[in-house]
């Protein structure tokens, strides 16, 4: 049993760590069976025997484990393997610290030594019976103790038989299924004055939450205090770029379900039609070739405009390279190049822009820093290279309004359940993004920036965006905080394959791919 109580004493860690959720019962025969079957004497017979543990022990312990279900990670083979070497050495580190192996290896030391004196078999059997009853026993116990204290509760509120009731998760992700269903952002055209005709720029940035910025201390960069709209309570809803990039580019309407997303979607939903309708010329571009899970058709898809142009990068200088080892072009080298050439084009643009210079496994040149430790360095350069960008639309002396918005959190502090750069559980702090509107060439008074604090997604951005289209800013005596007035909320719920996120009063409940709903950490 010396291996096998290496297994068993692994889930208990991995349990009392709050990684893995053990099946008990099924533990507890696995490990009599196991040691029943310890005494065979047939070399052919203990081995067949082992092989027969593997096939149920590693199943098992994946399924009992905080990590994607297999069907996800069979899905994404095919992305996983155009990881460069350099990364999955990153990675691997992430999952496995040097520290921790010394650690497993000291206690394998350890081990070795104390099972040559003790039956340890016969405590991992004691800990896998005690422990689960121990743990019922404390949440009884909790609630015999709590049990006065809710009657009382009861009591008092019996007028409102509501409130005494546990909430049903699933019937609050119903409701707000139906109610986003049934919302949509309806745009007017354009004013014919050239003069208050501007550009809109969507720039859609991977990999940036505000608890990223809290981790690397860039909350208070210049370029969010030059927003003239911020969001300070904003959901990205996804923590993958194409189902964000889908997202945006479909901000028109309300909050799809994930699998929605891959469907066909009505036209007046797609944010570059709608500015299409309303007399803009709606144009594509990205700072990567966007071959990677075939991100550059996904856009082209969801445009909702026939034959959008997609800008080329390929004059730009390239700043770092990819996780797969593809070229990442400066920020403002590229925009500042595409704005070279916009003056071919009359009358106003639409452009989506998509940068991945913050994504997770980045290089920079002659660098030995691992993604995590250049992400400062990088962020604070997107944010000054989009402040430089704004500065040269301003000096041109045209007008545009920027729209910044994270397509999802870098995860760079990690969680109890996912290691640093893993987003499977679209938690709060990996949706939780900072958004934000900027006015270029406005010549009235800003004011302080507008600050909207409700829960808010993309039909905000939507509808601030069809305000400004329908009474340009650009013109004498407007007062911008009135744009803001009454938009649109929704409610933070963040969307995976097979995972669902939603806040809640006390904090969030995640419901996992089995359809269970769980507290979050």
């Amino acid at each position: 049993m010396t291996l096998w109580n290496l297994y068993f004493i692994a889930k208990l860690y991995l349990f009392a760590g709050g990684h893995l959720q053990p099946l008990w019962l099924v533990n507890v025969g696995f490990a009599l069976a196991l040691a029943a079957s310890a005494t065979l004497r047939h070399r052919g017979l203990r081995v067949l025997r082992n092989l027969l543990g593997l096939v149920v022990g590693v199943p098992l312990m994946y399924h009992e484990a905080n990590v994607p279900p297999f069907s996800r990670l069979t899905e994404e083979f095919g992305n996983l393997t155009t990881f460069s070497f350099g990364y999955w050495l990153e990675l691997a580190q992430r999952f496995l610290p040097p520290m921790l192996l010394l650690g497993a290896l000291g206690f394998l030391v350890a081990y070795l030594i104390v099972n040559r004196w003790l039956r340890v078999a016969t405590f991992v059997l004691i800990a896998l019976v005690a422990i689960p009853l121990w743990h019922e026993g404390s949440t009884v116990l909790a609630q015999l103790r709590s049990a006065p204290t809710t009657a009382a509760a009861a009591t008092a509120g019996a007028g409102n038989a509501l409130a005494a009731q546990p909430l049903d998760h699933n019937a609050a992700l119903a409701a707000f299924r139906t109610q986003e269903s049934q919302r949509q952002v309806s745009f007017g055209h354009l004013g014919a004055d050239p003069n208050t005709q501007f550009d809109v720029i969507v720039l859609h940035i991977c990999s940036l939450s505000w608890d990223d910025l809290d981790a690397v201390k860039a909350r208070n960069h210049p370029m969010l205090s030059h927003f003239d709209y911020l969001f300070t309570n904003f959901s990205t809803a996804a923590s993958y770029s194409g189902p964000a990039a889908i997202r945006v580019l479909r901000a028109s309407c309300g909050q799809e379900a994930h699998a929605d997303l891959y469907k066909d979607a009505p036209q007046q939903c797609h944010l570059l039609a709608d500015l299409a309708q309303a007399g803009y010329t709606p144009q594509t571009m990205l700072n990567h070739d966007g071959h990677f899970d075939n991100f550059l058709q996904l856009v082209h898809d969801n445009a909702g405009v026939p034959n959008v142009p997609m800008i080329p990068n390929t004059s730009v200088p390239v700043a770092m390279h990819a996780f797969d080892g593809s070229p990442i072009h400066d920020d403002y080298a590229t925009l500042a190049n595409w704005y070279a050439q916009r003056a071919n084009t009359p009358g106003p643009i639409a452009l989506y822009y998509n940068t991945i210079s913050l994504h997770d496994g980045n290089r920079l040149p002659n660098s030995s820093l691992s993604s995590l430790d250049s992400y400062p360095q990088r962020v604070n350069k997107l944010m000054s290279d989009f402040d430089r960008f704004a500065d040269l639309i301003a000096a041109s002396g045209r007008r545009a309004v920027i729209v910044f918005v994270p397509e999802h959190g870098a995860a760079l502090r990690g969680d109890a359940n996912q290691v640093a750069g893993l987003r499977e559980i679209p938690t709060p702090r990996v949706v939780h993004g900072p958004a934000g509107v900027r006015l270029v060439g406005f010549q009235g008074n800003h004011g302080p920036t507008t600050v909207v604090d409700n829960p808010s997604s993309f039909l905000a951005i939507a509808q601030l965006l069809s305000n400004l289209v329908s009474n340009s800013p650009f013109k004498p005596g407007v007062t911008l905080s009135q744009y803001a007035a009454n938009l649109p909320q929704t409610q933070m719920v963040g969307e995976n394959e097979g995972t669902v996120t939603m806040k809640t009063a006390s904090g969030y409940v995640v419901k996992t791919p089995d359809g269970v709903w769980v507290d979050g950490k």
